[in-house]
């Protein structure tokens, strides 16, 4: 008796503000790549800010997670198949304070849809930077014990490698590359996590997505890939493709992308 394989598409993007690029056609380019899952960073908005629209949007459960803060940070996840669980609470303070992570379970995974801080202001949001990071990776080896695969996507915030940036050696001594950042990516890949565009593209340069806007970097593709989907190993052989969306405009960043086969 033959098994119908069951195919998931699971998109990630930093919109920039979910009410800016809601005005750019997000809409209309969500119904076209009808995502299995879409995963929203730095949505910077209180759900009752935003119109029926958004919140219910076609084909797509929404879950919002927000910070104190108005116009600030902010995670919202859209799903077509409703998750067994939610979760944007985890008994950490500095993962639970600023609205920056929504956990939805499936029989599978466990999905952590997450906008990691942005380190580059000053030295204190360094610190907090690098305190989130160590309290997450506590958080997912927790998970990753619980028996399911793990998959943790969104605005990490930090470029891996010298491939990952179009300038690496101008930007050694700052955050989004500073060699402490990038110690805990590899900390959390020696921990039993894959970096899946990198798997499918080992040796590919020029593939980013985040370009600063101010100096018109995206028309030169001057940029970062600083948004990744990141499988644990037990999750890995599902993987059938994994890439990058530089083509979608609307934000500083593109959406970045996974197929998965169970």
């Amino acid at each position: 008796m033959s098994t119908k394989k069951q195919s998931l598409r699971l998109l990630s993007w930093n919109v920039n503000g979910i009410r800016a690029i809601a005005k750019k056609g997000f809409l209309e380019w969500l119904d076209k790549e009808d995502p299995d899952i879409l995963c929203l960073q730095e949505t910077k908005a209180h759900i009752e800010q935003l119109p029926g629209s958004l919140v219910h949007p076609g084909n797509h459960e929404t879950f919002w997670n927000s910070g104190e803060q108005k116009g600030y940070s902010g995670v919202a996840t859209f799903v077509k198949h409703p998750p067994q669980t939610v979760a944007s609470f985890f008994g950490y303070k500095i993962l639970d304070d600023e609205g920056r992570i929504i956990m939805s379970e499936y029989e599978d995974f466990y999905l952590f849809n997450v906008y990691f801080p942005n380190g580059g202001r000053n030295v204190e949001r360094l610190t907090y930077k690098l305190d989130f990071y160590k309290a997450f990776l506590r958080l997912v080896l927790d998970f990753k014990k619980k028996g399911k695969g793990v998959i943790i996507c969104g605005d990490v915030n930090t470029a891996h490698n010298e491939i990952d940036l179009a300038r690496p050696k101008e930007n050694a001594n700052v955050s989004g590359f500073m060699r402490i950042e990038r110690d805990w990516l590899d900390e959390l890949f020696s921990k039993g996590f894959v970096d899946t565009f990198r798997h499918y593209h080992p040796d590919e340069a020029s593939h980013y997505s985040w370009w600063d806007m101010k100096t018109g970097a995206r028309k030169r593709n001057v940029g970062w890939r600083i948004d990744y989907f990141i499988v644990s190993k037990d999750l890995h052989s599902r993987v059938r493709d994994a890439f990058i969306m530089p083509e979608v405009q609307g934000s500083d960043h593109c959406p970045v992308g996974i197929t998965l086969e169970f």
